[in-house]
């Protein structure tokens, strides 16, 4: 007799499987339909869709002046220009958004759009990259840990890490210095002078800003399509007074109270988030890295594509964070835009308004990973735990300084000390006058 209840279908393995893509609506044991809403979302949601930003005529990890052929070639100090030191031919890189049209749709963004340079990293990649000289057929490696290109010893060409390894050290776009060295530590200097009265006398002995390092930090770029809903509570004053007398008197205030709801729907064009895990730890107890972010904004509109020579004389940072990493960091920031979207539409309530609900739909975001230029100069001050890392940063394209100077606090204390006692003074000459 045949088996009136015969045994579910086995799982469809192979192309086509739910590692690839959602299984067909009762195709499976579970039918996706039946389940809660947020685990159905996230079967059913395609995977991401991913930009090729990678230099195919890079590949062999040679660049070529296209006027001479040689591969001796830097960035032109202060410009985006390329400059081949061996012609002096001149020639600049494409710009990264005009390139792949990352500056367009982005309220059209539906899903994750990554691009090939933001992949995740995989675990077992190496740092050590091999390349076999077009020159003479030598091999050089390229340790990514710490640098981006590397000279051939026999024939001296000069190869640079284009291909996008899966280890995180190939953007997708490269924003060049436009600060030359001498300048930002002319800043730094001035940076410090006008701190110089209550600096740390240790730090005042080893400051020597010539040691300040040109750097390269990861970051992920972010375009977003998002729409927020926020409530909560906001207050219009009806009337102010006061109650007591002479010096013992407590104002008081009446308020109509309002239930307050606010959506708003928006983009965010070139979000920059940091992909480094060391820098992104703004623990103020250990490092000053909250510093890197006072001296944004960067013109990241003019990022060209990946290009190792306009690494070469600088250092640079490798990215260890992946798109879903930063997701909630994402979410945080989105979240405060959202915010400062809806204050302009509630500034009647002029006893503020107490935001006690909000939700958070991010519809489409798009992912660009790209190098930024940052002078740095860092002071490392002794003490408990480990002590703290001061930074000073430069602004590689505008300039912009900004920066933690250890103080000595016994100067402080006396300096609020010495300010308050003579603007005491000032109070008690002004009272006796006045009477």
């Amino acid at each position: 007799m045949a088996n009136a209840n015969p045994p579910p279908p086995a799982p469809p393995s192979g192309p086509g499987s739910p590692r690839d893509v959602p299984p067909a609506p009762g195709s499976f044991p579970i039918d996706p339909a039946t389940l809660p809403p947020p685990i159905r979302d996230e079967l059913t949601a395609p995977d991401p869709t991913a930009i090729d930003t990678a230099s195919k005529e890079l590949k062999d990890g040679a660049n070529r002046c296209p006027k001479c052929g040689s591969t001796d070639i830097r960035q032109k100090p202060g410009t985006d220009l390329l400059i081949c030191l061996y012609c002096r031919n001149e020639w600049s890189g494409a710009r990264v958004e005009d390139e792949f049209g990352l500056g367009e749709g982005i309220d059209k963004l539906q899903g994750t759009v990554i691009a090939s340079g933001a992949r995740d990293i995989q675990a077992d990649a190496a740092a050590l990259v091999s390349f076999k000289c077009p020159g003479c057929g030598a091999e050089v490696t390229v340790n990514t840990q710490n640098a981006m290109t590397a000279r051939c010893h026999w024939c001296r060409h000069v190869l640079g890490v284009n291909e996008q390894v899966p280890n995180g050290a190939v953007p997708d776009a490269v924003l060049s210095f436009h600060i030359k060295k001498d300048d930002a530590v002319a800043r730094i200097r001035q940076f410090v002078g006008k701190r110089q009265l209550f600096a740390l006398k240790e730090f005042k002995e080893q400051f020597t800003p010539e040691n300040v390092v040109g750097v390269y930090l990861p970051y992920m770029i972010v375009d977003s399509n998002a729409s927020a809903d926020v409530a909560g509570q906001g207050e219009i004053e009806t009337r102010r007074y006061e109650r007591g007398s002479d010096n013992n008197k407590t104002t008081y205030y009446d308020a109509d109270v309002y239930r307050v709801s606010r959506h708003v729907d928006f983009t965010v064009d070139d979000l920059p988030l940091e992909s480094s895990s060391e820098r992104g730890n703004l623990d103020t107890r250990v490092n000053t890295n909250n510093i890197i972010n006072a001296i944004l904004p960067f013109d990241t509109k003019n990022a060209v594509k990946w290009n190792a020579s306009y690494l070469a004389g600088f250092n640079s940072e490798k990215r260890d964070q992946n798109v879903e990493a930063l997701r909630p960091r994402l979410e945080d920031e989105l979240l405060s835009l959202a915010r400062a979207e809806v204050e302009a539409s509630a500034k009647r309530y002029d006893r503020g308004v107490r935001w006690e609900q909000e939700h958070l739909d991010v519809h489409g975001t798009r992912w660009v990973s790209m190098y930024l230029p940052v002078w740095l100069y860092s002071y490392h001050q002794p003490g408990s735990h480990g002590g703290l890392l001061h930074y000073i940063a430069v602004n590689g394209r505008t300039g912009k300084t900004m920066g933690s100077v250890p103080v000595q606090h016994w100067k402080l204390l006396l300096a609020a000390l010495t300010a308050g006692t003579f603007l005491e003074g000032i109070a008690l000459w002004i009272a006796g006058h006045s009477s």
